[in-house]
């Protein structure tokens, strides 16, 4: 019988294996076999970039159910500020739970880089019903184990830990874009209704100057010019009465969308007011190193420097030889040996069963005489050059948006505060005025109610003006800890106690 055993090992060169190779302890790789492997990282970030709201990752019915009643009693028939808005995004936002999911992925990845390959058995039986030797007359076994992989092992598990740390950091910022996407979406909506507000109060004033014009040229005191110039005023306002209404109700249901409510949980509202404007700005002069040191697609960048990087030494350590095997083992070969002796003047003949012992050693390998890996390493070159480009360019811009978003955050503030502070209190003088000397008989009607809509036309402009200022609180925050940024500055949350009473 023959017993032929076969090991067969991809190799790397000597020197190459050697600076690749390390140990990968199961203590390393515990961390990626966890259901909620990183995420405790990414919700640390969250809280930071968010002023302490928190996030989960649903992964099962029970987490799932615990979500929905937490959103239900948040939202249901409430009246909610920003930061519940906020804070309800984060539990409900599916597209959240898809980013979560990435990061499971990549450390289901580093984890399978980290797992020695299954060594490859075969056997086969030779010479089946072979005279004299029994049903068969050798059995060949062979096993196979990637000694490439393992030399390699340590360093592709360095790229995958690097490519699972970048995944936490696109997770956490896509968690702040749907923060600032929903505070930015509660701000428009609230804005929305308040403009709804103060145009119906116009409407009122333009209703009775129409209906005044009406009975005055009725009795011949109005000429039809004068009529129609208050009709169609009236007519203008109730136009643009019918837009804003609709626009505050889209702009509640994109606020409804990045919230991720339905059914019964849309019954929901919000203010019938923005937030007051604080006194004063928050001074940051070290603006830029903030967003330096706080931004998480920097981060992201950045990983993606480091991940190339060591991609780049795995191609150039297996530049020249890809595919080295070695095959050894040992062959045991079962014969029968016939002698043959004379006795008694008879021929005899004598059969002995014998085994012979021989060790084999093969050497297999690829020679780079066409493709040398110059081809590989130039990618791998140009790879890393691009990804040290874009991170330089990121960090550019990034020092660019955190020093327009404080500008713009400061100067929204200013004008702002320029409306409320000084237009609306003439305004509202104006009007005053203007109702005394019509009680005085010495100014009409139609004088006090031209002052009226002048007021409200003032009101309408100092809405817009802080809501610009709000939109540029929350700008300036995505400018420093990421998150996208939006047509303004960035930050700063509006408090539950500023917001008006009532509801929509």
């Amino acid at each position: 019988m023959i017993a032929r055993g076969v090991f067969k090992a991809r190799l790397v060169l000597p020197l190459a294996a050697i600076a690749l190779s390390g140990c990968v302890t199961d203590q390393d790789l515990a961390g990626y076999s966890a259901k909620d492997a990183g995420f405790g990282v990414v919700s640390a970030a969250v809280s930071i970039g968010t002023k302490g709201k928190d996030t989960i990752w649903i992964q099962n019915q029970q987490q799932a159910k615990a979500v929905s009643e937490r959103v239900q009693g948040l939202v249901h028939k409430k009246t909610i500020n920003a930061d519940t808005a906020v804070q309800v995004a984060l539990l409900n936002n599916r597209g959240l739970q898809a980013a979560y999911a990435d990061i499971g992925m990549n450390a289901a990845e580093a984890w399978q880089q980290g797992m020695l390959e299954n060594p490859t058995v075969s056997i086969g039986l030779l010479g089946i019903g072979a005279p004299e030797l029994g049903a068969f007359r050798a059995i060949e076994g062979m096993i196979a184990t990637n000694i490439l992989a393992l030399a390699t092992r340590k360093a592709r598990v360095d790229i995958a830990d690097t490519r699972f740390r970048q995944a936490q950091m696109r997770a956490v910022d896509a968690t702040l874009k749907v923060a600032n996407d929903t505070r930015r979406a509660w701000i428009n909506s609230v804005s929305a209704f308040e403009t709804v507000a103060y145009l119906n109060q116009a409407k009122v004033a333009a209703d009775a100057a129409s209906e005044l014009a009406q009975k005055l040229g009725e009795s011949g005191a109005m000429g039809k010019g004068g009529q129609a110039r208050e009709h169609a005023f009236y007519a203008e306002l109730t136009g643009q009465m019918a837009e804003a209404r609709l626009a505050s109700r889209l702009a509640k249901e994109e606020l409804t969308r990045l919230m991720g409510l339905w059914g019964s949980e849309v019954d929901y509202f919000v203010p019938d007011r923005l937030p007051r404007l604080p006194s004063g700005v928050i001074k940051r002069n070290r603006i830029e190193q903030e967003a330096l040191e706080n931004r998480v697609d920097l981060r992201v960048a950045k990983l993606e420097l480091e991940a190339v990087a060591k991609s780049y030494g795995l191609t150039e350590a297996t530049r020249f030889v890809t595919d080295l095997e070695i095959i050894s083992g040992v062959e045991a070969e079962r014969e029968i040996e016939t002698e043959y002796e004379i006795a008694g003047g008879n021929l005899e003949e004598t059969k002995t069963r014998k085994t012979v012992v021989t060790p084999q050693l093969e050497l297999e390998f690829v020679i780079p005489i066409f493709d040398s890996g110059k081809a590989r390493l130039r990618k791998a070159e140009l790879a890393y050059m691009q990804a040290a480009n874009q991170l330089a360019e990121k960090a550019v811009n990034i020092r660019s948006e955190a020093r327009s978003g404080y500008t713009a955050y400061s100067a929204t503030h200013e004008i702002a505060r320029h409306y409320v502070n000084a237009v609306v209190p003439l305004r509202t003088t104006i009007e005053a005025e203007s109702l005394l000397t019509y009680n005085g008989m010495i100014s009409n009607t139609f004088e006090l109610l031209a002052d009226t809509r002048a007021k409200i036309g003032t009101l309408m402009l100092a809405i817009n003006a802080k809501r610009e200022f709000w939109l540029a609180d929350v700008n300036l925050s995505a400018a420093i800890y990421g998150g996208g940024t939006g047509a303004g500055s960035s930050a700063a949350a509006p408090s539950v106690g500023d917001a008006g009473g009532g509801g929509h």
